[in-house]
């Protein structure tokens, strides 16, 4: 009978073995969206690989179940591989969601021809109750713009030039 001073017993929780095998898990599934969902891609292994500067082989192992000898290292070259600076992109569920949504706004950017746009990271405060964290608003807000953008630009297109004086270089005096 255990009185508070020895171990947990094993069942309260998972072992240290199940939850390496769930974060190598949530790891490789992680990998294979960004990899067939990047606004740059969808990327092959051999693609992806490439552009990191490791093994094809050593992705592979990566994306699957057992992700054996999978490191910090590769998991970093990846990602920055593909201009995500956010460290925790493959570790941290929220910061991958975060992340995610800011390649999709970049999408559709790119879709509608704008050639840059720097994101930044979210900072970690409290957002007060109700209102969205910084990058979901920036996010709304960017696409709000582009869709208003867009419009305005088609309606111009339909205008007549204003009527008014010759210009004062116009020969037509």
């Amino acid at each position: 009978m255990n009185q508070g001073g020895g171990a947990p017993e094993a069942s309260a929780r998972p072992s240290l073995e199940q939850r390496i095998q769930a974060a190598k898990a949530e790891i490789a599934r992680r990998l294979r969206y960004v990899r067939r969902h990047h606004p740059e891609g969808p990327f092959t292994l051999a693609g992806l690989a490439e552009r990191a500067g490791v093994s094809k082989r050593t992705l592979s192992h990566a994306e699957s179940a057992d992700g054996s000898n999978l490191t910090l290292e590769t998991l970093l070259k990846v990602s920055y591989s593909l201009g995500i600076s956010r460290d925790a992109y493959f570790l941290d569920e929220q910061v991958f969601h975060q992340v995610n949504e800011e390649l999709e706004t970049l999408r559709v950017l790119r879709t509608q021809r704008v050639e840059g746009v720097a994101l930044r990271t979210a900072s970690h405060g409290s957002h007060g109750a109700g209102h969205a964290p910084p990058v979901d608003r920036l996010s709304g807000l960017l696409q709000e713009i582009l869709a208003s953008a867009a419009k305005a630009q088609n309606e111009l297109r339909d205008l007549p030039a204003p009527p008014g004086p010759p210009a004062p270089n116009d020969d037509r005096r």
